[in-house]
């Protein structure tokens, strides 16, 4: 596509979607990895919640996805197992931009997931246990006894819980998005047929 140039220039989206990012990390002031991530309930009702990006593999890395871990027993866990799609928006107000995806799912639960939940803080690694993630609690107290409960039987290195691990979204759509005087934005969609193909169709939207 002859006009698609500077910032949105590259045959690989997911390439295009970490140099958005590296960008974003040196001007964006907090979390520029959140994702705005979306799923939908046994009933068709949407969800949405905030969560952090870990990894953008890129298209030479298995068929190119995105990461994020959480407790698969969480709402959007079980949401997400039980439909096998999510997707999610990245937006960064510093650069006026932003990064749409819609694909299907996978669990990363093998030695990614490990090393991963090793290279967080301790107490993290214990809250994840501790956690029952998006289930009632009675109060705060009683969350911190569970704390306290599991530090003492999983000790100072504790191994990742089965329910915990990571979500990889395998994408059938990505869409980049950049700000334009008047609300005049640039929008270049990709898409694809299958979540293992490297064929992607670009396609220039009206803003």
């Amino acid at each position: 596509m002859s006009d698609r140039s500077g910032i949105f220039a590259g045959d690989d989206p997911f390439k295009l979607a970490q140099a958005w990012l590296k960008e974003a990390e040196a001007s964006e002031p907090n979390d520029p990895n959140a994702i705005a991530l979306s799923t939908v309930d046994a009933e068709g009702m949407p969800n949405a919640r905030m969560v952090l990006l870990k990894d953008i593999e890129a298209a030479g890395d298995k068929t190119g996805a995105f990461v994020f871990y959480t407790n698969y027993d969480s709402a959007k866990g079980t949401e997400i197992a039980a439909t096998g799609k999510a997707a999610f928006v990245m937006h960064w107000k510093s650069l006026h931009r932003q990064i749409r995806v819609r694909g299907i799912t996978e669990r990363e639960d093998g030695p990614l997931a490990d090393a991963y939940y090793d290279s967080r803080s301790l107490k993290s690694r214990l809250g994840a246990w501790a956690s029952k993630q998006s289930r009632p609690l009675a109060s705060r107290t009683a969350l911190m006894a569970e704390v306290a409960r599991v530090t003492g039987s999983h000790g100072p290195v504790p191994k990742r819980p089965p329910h915990w691990g990571g979500i990889r979204i395998l994408p059938l759509e990505i869409e980049f998005w950049a700000d334009g005087a008047f609300r005049l934005h640039d929008r270049f969609r990709w898409t694809r047929t299958a979540s293992d193909s490297s064929t992607w169709k670009i396609m220039r939207l009206n803003p």
